[in-house]
């Protein structure tokens, strides 16, 4: 799958997706700092999930109907990076697909799918 991640997300969580055998892209790796509104024009124009820590894009996908494509908020303040990356991994894949048109918020104990 191809995955688009935030610069928010931890280093370790990018390793542990490419070590999976996921296409990443990291905005730190590309172009950090860019604004929001780009950084989701990147995930549009490759058909990507995107990956963010960064409650501010389900603002601009439920308001502003910015994107159509799949957006994976994740919310695990207070795990290691390790214990992270194991949960989105189990998420991307367990519902791989499905997220791509979504937009879903992951938990320690649950993942919401909301379709976009």
């Amino acid at each position: 799958m191809n995955i688009l991640a935030d610069e928010c997300v931890d280093r370790g969580i990018v390793d542990r997706l490419r070590d999976d055998g996921h296409e990443v892209s990291y905005v730190v790796e590309m172009s950090p700092g860019i604004m929001d509104e780009e950084v989701l024009a990147l995930a549009r124009a490759d058909n990507t999930l995107f990956v963010t820590a960064d409650k501010d894009f389900g603002e601009l996908v439920f308001r502003q109907g910015y994107v159509k494509r799949g957006i994976v908020l994740y919310r695990l303040a207070g795990l290691s990076t390790n214990d992270k990356a194991e949960i989105i991994s189990q998420a991307i894949s367990e519902h791989g697909e499905e997220l791509l048109q979504a937009f879903s918020v992951i938990t320690e104990k649950a993942i919401r799918v909301r379709k976009i």
